[in-house]
């Protein structure tokens, strides 16, 4: 399914986070009524990639500007963040390592909603408001563009790294 390009001149790194996170949303809905092993991996195969890719790009453009601009609660939603995408990763790499519809597979993908879930909500309720709040429009754009070139250099998620990042590490190397 293809998305309409976003409006570079008038793009908001904060508004591309929440439209990747509305297309989640409808990507689940659409696993919810697939029926067959061939209509779950059609949907699957193209969310559990989106996912990852989300992730990292949310850690390589939109977290290291958060630490530098947020609020005094930014290491903490940046830890929290990190955390997340870790535990949403492993739940797609399982999801993986099934077989498409199996119990052990639902297993892996429901883990991945329920920690996507509780991860989007987080960032809308919490840290893109302190983000909105804390960096100017400017920079808010110029990381837009960022995203956009992201993901256009990892089409269908090639060239993504899927694995867990240390929190605090994380936070160590994009504070300075």
């Amino acid at each position: 399914m293809s998305q309409p390009l976003p409006d570079i001149a008038t793009a908001d790194i904060t508004s591309l986070i929440m439209d990747d996170h509305e297309w989640f949303r409808r990507a689940f809905a659409r696993l919810d009524d697939a029926q067959t092993a061939e209509e779950l991996s059609a949907v699957w195969g193209p969310l559990g990639e989106r996912l990852d890719t989300h992730a990292q790009a949310e850690e390589e453009v939109f977290y290291p500007s958060l630490l530098k601009k947020g609020s005094d609660d930014a290491e903490e939603e940046t830890d929290d963040a990190i955390g997340d995408h870790n535990k949403i990763r492993d739940a797609v790499a399982k999801a993986a390592e099934c077989e498409v519809g199996s119990h052990e597979w639902y297993e892996a993908v429901g883990t991945a909603r329920a920690e996507n879930s509780e991860h989007l909500a987080e960032e809308e309720d919490e840290v893109l408001p302190d983000f909105r709040k804390n960096a100017p429009r400017e920079l808010r754009a110029e990381l837009a563009q960022q995203w956009i070139a992201f993901y256009a250099a990892h089409p269908g998620g090639k060239g993504i790294d899927t694995s867990d990042r240390d929190p605090q590490e994380y936070i160590e190397e994009h504070s300075a």
